[in-house]
């Protein structure tokens, strides 16, 4: 079975969930995001793009509702035992054939948590879940109960985490070797994740994000590939990724030769993150992590070009993107543990110049601050 942990440390997270239900007196927890599935159970899969539910009930038995293709799948790459099947046909409902298995658990007029916040439930999938589930039990939101767990990485995860950062920092070395003048964006991308690859890597939950030229100032992944040209500007933002677990960082690369305007905003996302690793730590909230970094670009004159987040929570993540929660912004209340995990990203776009400086690192924290993952310098490379 390919199984990333032991069943002790399931039996531990079982356990934490199951203590969280009791308190927020919770029968049974339905959950639809494939990473909590994965965090409880090792299940492996991308077929939560239709309807598909793990239940855990008070008493901790764990029924995984999945489709056939699932069956081995959940078989290979899991703990579970018990797998329902619902059959794909013309108007087929399997939020009824929930509600029976509910039914056998006896939990009729019982409270149940659901994982609403989930890519795996979609909005029509939502509406089938409550109608099934209408005067059966009571319904209650609770998205973030396996994610608030989550957010704090035990020791075998960290061992992963620092996996995925030794692959960020390999792709970072193919970056740095192919991107100059003349070279493709695609060549810069195949080499990058050739690099995760042969580390013994995944895929990572979203694609990379790479642009050059006016392109350089996007956020997002986008599928025009371009050669670069004598002077030029690449944005590239990635993530090693092992065993689904993350580590993200971004950069932007002058091509060519560096502006005066380039420079400075570099020297303001140093300055940003700087402020921003002094401010992560155990018992900081998050949104004061933004708020510094805010501060900074603010006084050097770049708040027009700057984000309204800095960063957000990374672990094991899977598509449509590897943001996990929580989100670095102003006012958010979490508060800093050790064991979380931040992705801490300097982003400036000057759209009046047309130019970009990204800078981004991921970062462990500890008892007493915090540990940057990557090994890479931090220095402005031109390419």
């Amino acid at each position: 079975m390919a199984v990333h942990f032991s069943s002790q440390e399931f039996k531990i997270r079982k356990n934490k969930v199951l203590n969280k239900m009791n308190k927020a007196n919770i029968d049974a927890l339905l959950t639809f995001k494939q990473e909590s599935m994965y965090w409880l159970t090792g299940y492996d899969t991308f077929g939560y793009v239709l309807f598909q539910c793990l239940v855990l009930d008070k008493s901790g038995n764990i029924i995984l509702l999945t489709r056939a293709p699932d069956l081995r799948q959940a078989q290979n790459t899991s703990i579970i035992k018990n797998i329902k099947i619902w059959v794909d046909k013309d108007k087929s409902n399997p939020a009824d054939e929930l509600k029976n298995i509910l039914s056998d658990l006896g939990l009729e007029k019982s409270n149940l948590g659901v994982e609403y916040e989930a890519y795996g439930l979609t909005g029509r999938n939502a509406m089938r879940l409550n109608n099934s589930l209408k005067n059966f039990a009571t319904l209650h939101d609770k998205s973030e109960l396996v994610s608030y767990l989550r957010v704090i990485k035990s020791p075998a995860e960290i061992i992963y985490v620092k996996k995925a950062a030794e692959l960020a920092d390999k792709a970072m070395e193919a970056a740095w070797k192919y991107a100059h003048a003349g070279q493709n964006e695609s060549k810069i991308l195949a080499e990058m994740q050739s690099a995760v690859f042969n580390g013994g890597g995944d895929y990572p939950a979203n694609e990379f994000i790479i642009g050059s030229g006016k392109n350089a100032l996007l956020c997002r992944y986008q599928s025009e590939k371009r050669k670069l040209d004598k002077v030029d500007q690449l944005s590239i933002e990635w993530a090693g990724t092992y065993k689904h677990y993350h580590s993200a960082m971004f950069r932007t690369i002058p091509i060519g030769k560096i502006s005066i305007k380039q420079k400075k905003m570099y020297e303001a996302c140093v300055e940003a993150l700087k402020a921003c690793e002094n401010k992560l730590k155990p018992g900081n909230k998050v949104g004061e992590v933004f708020d510094v970094h805010a501060e900074v670009f603010d006084k050097l004159g770049y708040k027009k070009s700057r984000m309204n987040a800095c960063g957000y929570s990374l672990g094991t993540t899977f598509a449509p993107n590897w943001m996990d929660w929580p989100m670095l912004y102003t006012g958010n209340p979490y508060v800093i543990k050790p064991g979380n995990v931040f992705f801490m990203h300097m982003i400036l776009m000057d759209s009046d110049n047309e130019l970009a400086m990204n800078l981004g690192e991921t970062y462990l924290v500890t008892e007493n601050g915090n540990k940057r993952l990557g090994k890479k310098k931090l220095n402005l490379v031109v390419g």
